[in-house]
């Protein structure tokens, strides 16, 4: 309680303060809340690029995603129209009838360890996009809320050009 005391009586002084600042000088106390303004608006232009870069690489994201899920629908029917085929000409060429059912319980124990291992290599694709997804998350909170953070090793910030000073001889 004594907190919160402290709290609203240092409150209840700084805007007492502004009142008395606006009520000397209205003029100059505009102008420093215009100034106060103008800094905290300077203040988001890297945030938001960070956030805006955090876009661009999460669209990749889910692009490769879906690229890579695509990809393996394209196998997984080829694969299936390929497979269905074989079995019809295999099914042509057998004499009795316990041929053909040996031949479709082989060809049925080989498709269910086949989606098996299709639905491994999906699992797989998503989890690699959530870590994706993850490490963008991870690195833009970092980065707006500690924008103040050195920058990364081997990165410098580009300073103001240096110019060589002449010296008496």
């Amino acid at each position: 309680m004594t907190d919160l005391n402290e709290l609203l009586t240092g409150f209840t002084s700084g805007l007492a303060g502004m009142a008395k600042d606006f009520k000397d000088s209205p003029l100059e106390a505009a102008r420093q809340a215009s100034t106060r303004s103008a800094e905290a608006l300077k203040a988001l232009k890297e945030p938001v690029r960070t956030v805006a870069r955090s876009g661009v690489k999460l669209t990749a994201i889910s692009q490769g995603t879906a690229a890579s899920l695509i990809e393996l629908q394209t196998e997984i029917v080829t694969r299936a129209l390929t497979q269905a085929a074989a079995r019809l000409e295999r099914a042509t060429h057998t004499s009795t009838m316990a041929e053909l059912m040996q031949e479709q319980a082989e060809a049925l124990k080989a498709a269910s360890e086949q989606m098996v291992a299709d639905a491994q290599r999906a699992v797989q694709i998503l989890r690699e996009a959530g870590e994706g997804i993850g490490k963008i998350a991870t690195d833009t909170y970092a980065h707006v809320t500690q924008p103040e953070a050195a920058p990364a090793a081997g990165k410098r910030k580009a300073g103001p050009a240096r110019r060589a000073r002449k010296t008496a001889h």
